[in-house]
């Protein structure tokens, strides 16, 4: 994984799309070290780096609702790795309030389960975008905002 956090770093914003867009899907990977590693060592500028992180990390999440939205839950088990009861538990969780569960996307493991069982589901797509770019945004903005004190001290 340390060989794709340097390369992802070493294409600066696109890197940090790249690896976002991977987090956000069903691979795990850590898009949080890059962005701390583009903010901290690269010093490349924090808001463009909150806008490549969230754009990737949508498009991931989107990527975990289209798998859903085929329909195919053996697909989804061999595939994208969620299991059938954390599936099923996402899906009881959010049954009768929607799309707007997408703003949870940004929590690790659950995320996916959550945006696949949106898929499943059919939810309203521009809420489900809506919702999970503010939750995923406030989360890169809480890691920058805490990494930019961090780097102060120092």
């Amino acid at each position: 994984m340390d060989i794709f956090v340097q390369f992802c770093t070493d294409w600066g914003y696109l890197g940090l799309l790249l690896s976002a867009f991977i987090a956000g899907s069903v691979i795990p990977l850590s898009s949080e070290a890059v962005l701390v590693a583009c903010i901290g060592p690269l010093g490349l500028d924090p808001v463009w780096c909150l806008l490549s992180a969230t754009v990737g990390n949508v498009m991931g999440g989107m990527t975990c609702y289209w798998m859903g939205s085929l329909g195919n839950e053996e697909w989804i088990v061999r595939y994208a790795h969620v299991s059938k009861e954390k599936l099923a538990r996402a899906q009881r969780f959010l049954e009768g309030h929607g799309a707007w569960f997408a703003f949870f996307a940004f929590i690790p493991i659950l995320g996916s389960a959550i945006t696949v069982a949106l898929g499943l589901m059919h939810a309203n797509k521009v809420i489900t975008v809506i919702a999970m770019t503010i939750g995923k945004i406030l989360r890169y903005a809480l890691l920058i905002w805490g990494t930019i004190g961090v780097m102060s001290m120092f």
